[in-house]
């Protein structure tokens, strides 16, 4: 199983199938499953799913067999062993579920369904069931196996119960010189408990001594006669019953090939109800497959979530669209989306019914791949946008016209400006490759991207703006908006606060001070604030040392190299790679480009810690490769002909 297929949690579905099995030969089998690459190939197991169901639907569990022993079994007997009496009752359980397959299958045949066709296929090898049922019962071989065996152990009873009356009668003559009243068997032999100090008084043979010494067990010498009739009875028993168990063994072996034909139909027959029962555990039903590449998914489900808490998915896509740009709230469930969307795929070209309703549709795909959640690698020292690039790089590499890709947060976990040019290009390279793609995004840009596009469409996570909270329903062929300002001016954010916030996020950032109240904008709230809002006289009070001297802050030395900063009308992103100079100018590169702007048209946009680490070497970003090189050679030693040029 690849990567992209664990990503989407399709390794969990196979777990679920396996546990439906009874063989381990069919959890082995279903270990493997993967989509098919052929269309027929798919719609026939699919049907052979649907069949399965409706036979589980009217008749009820099928009658499997573990089979987990036969293979061994089998073997033993094509290396010329004999199998003992367990090893043959494992046989006739098999032949047994056969006979009950087979039965359970002709029931099926007034269904008009293909799998009752499996049937003819399975021998229940009636007579040899029949045979060893007759000669092998309770893990021995039976008396009934054969005359001279039943014979054998008539006369092995008789001479046994003749010694017994001899030893018997003996005990009740001589009570005093015995530790108890019964006759015992040791080794194979009936003896006597003898005490320690009458030892010499019984003649025979001593078998054995108890632990403590007090007791010893003899064999009298006139019971001696009938013990060795017994002991050759013994032998003579043995042999028999070895006769006839290489005998049934022999059969067992003329039968192999219908063996593995009756092992391969039942293994066969338990991964595909294994499917039927998942089936209806999910509330699953079947899907159309096809070559056209669409995907048509109505009321779906993912089938690891709580079914009675997931809210359907509809989605479709196909038939002139290529890709479906997702947007929306954090926690609205886009990622569960993506999911639903690739798993239900999986499953589909896997042969398995998917949780959603009658009517869905999924493509025939030569891959599905996936970016998903933050893959983060600890051992390979990669960070969150570095391990992204690396699966993208990956998916871009395989992705062709037949491939479905899904890609999460697209460019995602680097400079907002950069990360979406990076996924701008990279939807755009899907798009010109043809293949089906979805993605989900945060960035507006990608939004207004897809709108302009011929072939993309926005998609959006349903939100309440009453309760404040998502629906987690996708909504196709509307972009998905912002609803921060919102929630905050419904919980209450100080209205001059909010305008605040909606000039920094869509118009130049204020600096000039309000006419009407002659204040600025930022004013603090305390008791004299116009803000409406009281103050929290229980709230924590932060106590602010008295300056010695009222020094203004100069607002350009709050920009550090690295930052990256929004530049003013344009609206441009840009990094910081010089410090205010005298005059207040800061150094920023736009594009590649490197001007010198006025600190009041620059607005922080993201500090550099939080892009880059404390030690993080700036000239890979902002100095020339020549320049990068002549400065690792001057640190070496001193080279009279090297020189490093900067730009004004």
């Amino acid at each position: 199983m690849n990567k992209y297929a664990v990503t989407l949690e399709f390794n969990k579905i196979i777990e679920m199938l396996m546990e439906n099995t009874v063989s381990q030969r069919a959890k082995e089998n279903l270990s493997m499953l993967q989509p098919f690459l052929k269309e027929g190939e798919c719609r026939r197991r699919m049907k052979e799913t649907t069949n399965a169901k409706r036979i589980l639907e009217s008749l009820g569990t099928p009658p499997l067999s573990s089979m987990n022993e036969l293979d061994r079994i089998l073997d033993l007997c094509s290396k010329g062993a004999m199998l003992v009496p367990e090893q043959l009752e494992e046989v006739s359980q098999f032949l047994l579920a056969c006979r009950r397959m087979k039965s359970y299958l002709k029931r099926t045949e007034s269904l008009e369904n293909d799998i009752a066709y499996y049937g003819s296929s399975i021998d229940a090898l009636n007579d040899l069931c029949e045979e060893i049922e007759h000669s092998i019962r309770n893990g021995r071989v039976d008396d009934s196996a054969s005359p001279k065996l039943k014979d054998i152990r008539r006369r092995k009873d008789n001479s046994h119960q003749q010694v017994r009356t001899k030893l018997e009668s003996i005990l009740r003559s001589k009570k005093e010189w015995f530790a108890d009243s019964f006759v015992s068997m040791r080794n194979g032999h009936f003896v006597l408990p003898v005490r320690k100090e009458y030892k010499n008084m019984v003649v025979g043979s001593l078998i054995e001594t108890s632990a403590t010494g007090g007791t010893y067990f003899i064999e009298p010498s006139a019971v001696r006669r009938l013990q060795e009739e017994i002991s050759a009875l013994t032998v003579e028993e043995e042999n028999e019953e070895r006769k006839i168990l290489y005998t049934l063994t022999s059969l067992v072996d003329e039968h192999s090939a219908v063996f593995k034909t009756n092992v391969d139909i039942m293994e066969t027959l338990d991964a595909v109800f294994a499917k039927a029962k998942l089936s209806v555990q999910m509330k699953a039903c079947e899907a159309d497959i096809h070559m056209d590449r669409r995907i048509v998914i109505k009321a779906g489900r993912h089938p690891l979530l709580n079914q009675s808490e997931c809210v359907p998915l509809d989605f479709e896509i196909g038939s002139g669209i290529r890709g479906v740009v997702i947007t929306g709230p954090n926690t609205g469930g886009k990622t569960v989306a993506l999911k639903t969307v690739g798993l239900l795929s999986i499953m589909a070209q896997s042969g398995l019914h998917v949780p959603a309703a009658m009517g869905s549709e999924f493509s025939m795909h030569n891959m599905i791949l996936c970016d998903i959640g933050d893959g983060q690698s600890i051992t390979e020292n990669l960070s969150t946008f570095s391990a992204h690039i690396t699966t993208i790089n990956d998916i871009l590499r395989q992705s062709t016209g037949e491939s479905l890709v899904l890609l999460d947060e697209v460019g995602s976990g680097t400079d907002p400006a950069e990360g979406m040019g990076i996924a701008t290009a990279i939807l755009e390279d899907l798009k010109n490759k043809g293949c089906l793609f979805v993605a989900t995004t945060h960035y507006p840009e990608i939004k207004d991207y897809a709108k302009k596009t011929p072939g993309l469409v926005n998609a959006r996570m349903a939100f309440d703006k009453e309760s404040l909270k998502p629906l987690y329903k996708l909504e196709i062929g509307e972009a998905g908006e912002s609803c921060a300002l919102y929630i905050a001016k419904r919980l209450g954010f100080p209205p001059h606060l909010l305008r605040l916030a909606h000039d920094a996020a869509y118009k130049e950032y204020p600096t000039k001070v309000n006419s009407e109240n002659n204040e600025s904008l930022l004013s603090p709230i305390g008791a004299d604030s116009q803000s409406g809002i009281p103050p929290d006289l229980n709230a924590p009070v932060l106590i602010k040392e008295n300056p010695k001297k009222n020094v203004p802050q100069n607002r350009s030395s709050r920009f550090n190299i690295g930052d990256s900063v929004m530049v003013f009308p344009q609206k441009e992103i840009g990094l910081v790679y010089q410090k205010a100079n005298e005059h207040g100018e800061i150094g920023v590169q736009i594009k590649g480009q490197k001007k010198l702007l006025s600190h009041k048209r620059i607005k922080l946009h993201v500090p550099a810690s939080e892009l880059y680490p404390a030690d993080y070497d700036f000239s890979i970003i902002f100095d020339t490769v020549d320049n990068r090189k002549a400065r690792h050679k001057m640190g070496k030693r001193h080279n009279p002909e090297l020189f490093i040029e900067y730009e004004n």
